[in-house]
């Protein structure tokens, strides 16, 4: 294991500061049952708002779990202690409630949903090609 030196320690420092500069820190959390949401309100005033399911490891989350958060002392990150569970503020401010491959998960699962005109084509160009084998239609009287 490589040891850990003062200009690691200052590099990290000064990142973690430029961090902080970057984005408002925490100052309220809590779990809205009456919307099912979490509210985060940051020191701007800016309340973000997201249902759990939305968020990687808090898709089984119950509004008892919800009910205890804890803001990291930097105000870049909440602690929901009874399902050990966290969220860094940057990353959520950015747009990702989750690690990449979650987030390419959820949103493969829209992209399979929308319709666009390039889909279309897409399928008329596999069906010249044979498309999907038909389904067997049911004999009469079946």
């Amino acid at each position: 294991m490589k040891a850990i030196d003062d200009k690691s320690v200052d590099a990290a420092n000064r990142r973690g500061a430029a961090t902080q500069a970057m984005f408002p820190p925490v100052v309220a959390v809590r779990y809205d049952s009456r919307i099912e949401r979490i509210v985060i309100t940051l020191a701007t005033g800016l309340d973000l708002a997201f249902a759990p399911q939305q968020a990687q490891g808090f898709e089984r989350a119950t509004a008892a779990d919800l009910a205890v958060a804890d803001i990291s002392p930097s105000g870049l990150g909440v602690h929901f202690p009874l399902i050990d569970a966290d969220i860094y503020i940057p990353g959520l401010i950015e747009g990702f409630l989750g690690s990449k491959r979650w987030m390419a998960v959820q949103n493969g699962k829209l992209g399979g949903q929308s319709v666009t005109a390039a889909k279309a084509d897409a399928a008329r160009e596999n069906g010249k090609l044979g498309g999907r084998p038909r389904k067997p239609r049911p004999a009469d009287g079946e």
